[in-house]
């Protein structure tokens, strides 16, 4: 593909990832992600519809997006899911299509979303004990999650991934065990740093937990571990596998260790607003061009305007950076 086609940045970062969030709404009320109370989610017409999302990523296609993420919210929570990724899945070019979901309402769903064209599923899991999860979730489920992860091995799901958020004074004591039961069931365990995209604005950075401490006590209660191969550089994930070879961890370091230099992904909210970095404090309506009769390579150029504006990085521990408005649920995880 020539360069001329291709979504780059100023910095000459290649944008082939699309984040697509499809809905605003959730099951759970993690507090690292949205508000326990009075939330007021987006009234379903605002949403896009599954034809616009279609009509977006057939656009975006030929500039080079080749990597699809389907996220929430919850995005279990939409209705007919599988519709929408069966219309992604037979797009020109779209190689991957991945989900991010809390895995509560997974059991139900796993072997229709595989039947759909999905190919790969993270599943967050802070923790394996009910009252920890319960304090994070401020809602009970644990066994749901786990019947969802059960169920996404049991229909051939290949590559799992289980996401922890890592909140100091609250998951130090998850660490091993999540990485024991991981490597135990053949997944993939990642964990994340905890990022100022909380809807009450508590985010402290002393709450942050390294990747680097995690590593180091699960090397102390598991055994070494060694860099693994990167074959994406752009991934957002440093991974690394056990010396013993049984098994890998990743860590996604966004505070400690950004990795903004090699970023390639865009963003599309639920309601249809583009976004070039999770911490942007500027959007570009798609919606508007969507449904104002606009054509598809206004659409493009809209795209490019996005990604011609992104920034060298998001600045957490800069003196200059600005929180978003907008919490994790309704940006899209």
């Amino acid at each position: 593909m020539a360069d001329s086609a291709r979504l780059i940045d100023p910095l000459g970062r290649i944008h082939t990832n699309l984040r697509i969030s499809v809905t605003d709404r959730c099951n759970i009320r993690c507090f690292y992600c949205m508000p326990d109370e009075n939330i007021r989610f987006k009234p379903r017409h605002e949403l896009l519809s599954f034809e616009e999302i279609e009509r977006f990523v057939r656009v975006v296609a030929p500039l080079g997006v080749n990597k699809l993420r389907l996220t929430g919210g919850e995005p279990l929570v939409r209705a007919d899911l599988p519709a929408l990724i069966a219309k992604l899945a037979s797009i020109d070019g779209i190689r991957d299509i991945a989900l991010t979901t809390n895995g509560i309402l997974l059991a139900e769903q796993a072997q229709a979303l595989k039947d759909a064209g999905l190919a790969r599923v993270n599943i967050s899991l802070d923790t394996l004990t009910e009252e920890t999860f319960r304090r994070i979730a401020r809602r009970e489920g644990l066994d749901r999650v786990l019947a969802g992860i059960a169920a996404a091995k049991r229909v051939g799901f290949e590559q799992i991934r289980l996401n922890a958020v890592a909140i100091r004074g609250i998951t130090e004591p998850e660490i091993v065990p999540l990485a024991r039961f991981a490597r135990d069931g053949d997944m993939e365990m990642r964990f994340i740093e905890f990022m100022p995209l909380d809807a009450e604005e508590q985010w402290q950075h002393d709450q942050v937990l390294s990747g680097e401490e995690i590593r180091r006590q699960i090397e102390a209660a598991i055994g070494p571990l060694e860099p693994a191969p990167r074959p994406d550089p752009s991934q957002p994930a440093s991974d690394f596998q056990y010396a013993d070879g049984s098994g890998t961890v990743g860590f996604i370091n966004p505070v400690s260790q950004p990795f903004c230099a090699d970023c390639n992904r865009l963003r599309l909210t639920a309601e249809g607003q583009i976004r070039n970095c999770l911490f942007s404090t500027v959007e570009w309506d798609a919606r508007a061009v969507l449904r104002g009769g606009g054509s598809d390579e206004e659409l493009a150029q809209l795209v490019r305007e996005a990604v011609w504006a992104k920034k060298p990085g998001h600045g957490i521990d800069s003196s200059e950076f600005i929180r978003p408005q907008r919490a994790m649920y309704q940006i899209g995880g």
